[in-house]
């Protein structure tokens, strides 16, 4: 890894576990699913980014499992902040005032 990438992987680390904190504090307070979906959504991102760092590092190895060109758990990792987000935004916007 080179100075620039360490350096970048501790500022996500940083912001992504600040703002992880602050959803699972506001993840207590409230307990309306879009709000929630939308928790879960920053909590997953920054297990992704912990997760890419453990790969880059060798501590894990990507599965052998292959979805378009990319390692299942990367895959997931991805994919999935993306769908709490989309949930959330959909439900939001479904709710009748």
């Amino acid at each position: 890894m080179t100075q620039a990438e360490i350096s970048l992987y501790i500022i996500k680390l940083v912001a992504g576990g600040i703002t992880a904190f602050l959803a699972i504090m506001l993840w207590s307070k409230t307990w309306d699913v879009a709000w929630m979906s939308l928790v879960a959504g920053f909590i997953s991102s920054y297990a992704g980014i912990v997760y890419n760092l453990m790969i880059d590092l060798g501590i894990f190895a990507p599965t052998k499992i292959i979805i378009l060109g990319v390692p299942l758990t990367t895959f997931l990792f991805t994919i999935i902040p993306y769908i709490f987000f989309i949930l959330a935004f959909i439900l939001m916007l479904c709710r009748k005032r």
